[in-house]
């Protein structure tokens, strides 16, 4: 029978059995729960004596970019740190005296510092019943939106963990690993908007109107936002390019692809004899 990785283990149970967990755990819950009560009171206000059902639907969109929000201010954060930490404390070098690899060193700290964020993801399900039960949202747009939300903040956990890698520093790594999310989040979209909306009003010269359009409509397949808003039944930019594989399928396999790169990389930055004293 195969040992379960002990660094997995420590890390889980550090991080799981302190009174810190329960209490951000039922804070978490009391935030989102207040805001969608007070979604559904200010709507019963607006309309005395009865809730709309019809507007579930705009609750359901807002809370699903607020989860989306919470996934890219936590997990960076909670990941930026796992190695340069390791390496600032001076345990590093013990570390990687162990019969463990450096793939199963970076893997044990990927998913213990994201099992936290999972369960507060998960935790949220009775609040999205709230909403489920008015209608306008199907059980398919759900268990979509939580795949999207696990893809989604796999990658975001890949990025922390390879700034931690090659950064000496956790504060330096956490400001990169920031910014490497938001240029993934807002920059990708942006970019998107500022195509469109050039190409509708100046056709560019050195590129065809065909080209740019497919630029457009990887770039939104690839950025969480349009990814969840189509996940959600609303339109993104019309460029009509189609790729012949559904966006969740370029998504998916983007974000698969390139956190697995990442992760191969940090463990290669921790092999004996590699570079990883990056300030």
């Amino acid at each position: 029978m195969q040992e379960i990785n002990p660094v997995l283990l420590k890390e889980l149970k550090q991080r799981f059995r302190t009174g810190k967990t329960s209490w951000l755990l039922a804070l978490y819950l009391l935030a989102i729960g207040t805001f969608v009560l007070g979604f559904m009171y200010l709507n019963w206000r607006s309309s005395p004596g009865m809730y709309q059902p019809s507007r579930s639907r705009e609750l359901f969109i807002v809370l699903s970019a607020a989860q989306l929000i919470l996934l890219a201010f936590v997990t960076p954060g909670m990941t930026a740190g796992v190695i340069s930490g390791e390496r600032e404390r001076q345990t590093l070098s013990v570390l990687l005296t162990t019969r463990l690899t450096p793939w199963q060193i970076i893997w044990s700290k990927l998913v213990s510092s994201s099992a936290f964020v999972v369960l507060l993801v998960i935790s949220t399900l009775p609040l999205y019943s709230i909403v489920f039960i008015y209608g306008g949202v199907s059980p398919g747009q759900i268990m979509g939106l939580f795949g999207f939300y696990l893809v989604t903040m796999f990658l975001f956990g890949c990025i922390g963990v390879v700034c931690s890698s090659f950064f000496k520093r956790t504060g330096v790594s956490t400001v990169t690993a920031y910014g490497l999310a938001f240029a993934l989040s807002a920059g990708t979209g942006f970019l998107a908007v500022f195509l469109a909306e050039l190409e509708r009003f100046q056709r560019s010269e050195v590129m065809t109107p065909g080209f740019v359009d497919g630029v457009i409509e990887l770039l939104q397949n690839i950025n969480p936002v349009f990814v969840m808003m189509r996940v959600l039944g609303e339109r993104g930019i019309d460029t009509g390019i189609n790729f012949g594989i559904p966006y969740w399928a370029v998504f998916t396999a983007f974000y698969l692809v390139a956190g697995f790169l990442m992760l191969a990389w940090s463990a290669r930055l921790l092999s004996p004899g590699k570079r990883r004293s990056i300030k």
